[in-house]
């Protein structure tokens, strides 16, 4: 079965979402797909990363991720640190967990990847066609986020929407007023595809996801609340964008080498990131805003973090 990400071309008619599949396949030719400017769902240009301007992060304004929630991907052009976000997909990460402890992972390609847009792995084939034993997941395209109890740090607030963080994870979100008006007092909730996200593949059939995922070189709006995203990268978002190009790429491929739960490494390595809680988190989202302007994004906003 082809698990894959859906090219830039989506098109909403009506309530229905037409999409042209990208997938690639040994019998399937390259398919010629037309760049959407990010308005309309297409990828935004990724920028280098930038060191955070003005103040510097205080001691105050760290924290320290749950070593169960990172995942550890060592790759032939470097490592990389992805904290998982269970408040978003709950199955999806457990899945990752799972799959990484039984070294499922270790050796597998990046069979597609496709520059301004994503690096595909995941496939015990290397082609798009695998999976693991595993059954396949319900999508955790959207979730239920909890006023009281799920942690949100507002950065915009659109018409009818509210756009904030929950840990280093942009989100969408209905407004939390509406929470007032439903049955289990919460409101629904997605993932943004911001540069370094996690989202994981599929078919079709929207509850086909395995163990296929990919990792994000740019901002793609047209995967969400169309994929299921649960994570982001804290660390190695150049060597995401390091990865070899094609679809499907040459040979010799780059490959994940290794990849690990954090809490199952020794020694194991310290990392931390800055809270989106926190004063400096507050004063760079305005900073952010002043330089972006009408065009500023939650995507805009890079985390600084530290691996020792």
């Amino acid at each position: 079965m082809n698990r894959f990400v859906l090219a830039a071309g989506a098109l909403v008619l009506g309530a229905a979402l037409t999409t042209t599949a990208i997938a690639q396949t040994r019998a399937t030719p390259p398919v010629i797909r037309p760049t959407l400017p990010p308005s309309l769902g297409g990828p935004s240009v990724p920028r280098a990363p930038t060191q955070p301007a003005g103040p510097q992060p205080t001691a105050a304004d760290w924290r320290t991720p749950d070593p169960q929630n990172v995942l550890v991907i060592d790759t032939n052009k470097g490592r990389i640190f992805v904290e998982l976000i269970p408040e978003l997909a709950p199955a999806h990460v457990e899945r990752l967990r799972t799959l990484a402890r039984r070294k499922f992972y270790d050796g597998l390609q990046f069979f597609r990847v496709v520059d301004n847009f994503m690096d595909q792995t995941g496939d015990p084939q290397n082609t798009g066609q695998g999976g693991s034993d595993l059954p396949d997941l319900k999508g955790e395209f959207t979730f239920r986020r909890n006023p009281a109890t799920t942690p949100f740090v507002q950065v915009a607030a659109p018409t009818g929407s509210e756009v904030g963080f929950v840990g280093p994870m942009a989100v969408m979100s209905q407004v939390t007023a509406m929470s007032a008006l439903t049955a289990d007092g919460k409101v629904s909730a997605w993932g943004l595809f911001c540069p370094g996200v996690i989202g994981m593949a599929r078919a079709t059939d929207p509850d086909s996801a395995n163990s296929q995922f990919y990792l994000m070189r740019a901002t793609y709006p047209s995967l969400d609340k169309n994929y299921t995203a649960f994570g982001r990268a804290l660390s190695g978002l150049s060597v995401i964008r390091d990865i070899k190009l094609g679809e499907p790429v040459a040979d010799p491929r780059d490959v994940m080498e290794r990849v690990q739960v954090l809490a199952d490494m020794s020694p194991m390595p310290s990392v931390r990131v800055v809270d989106t809680r926190s004063a400096w988190f507050k004063g760079e989202v305005e900073r952010r805003r002043a330089s972006r302007g009408a065009d500023f994004s939650a995507c805009d906003i890079e985390l600084p973090s530290e691996v020792k």
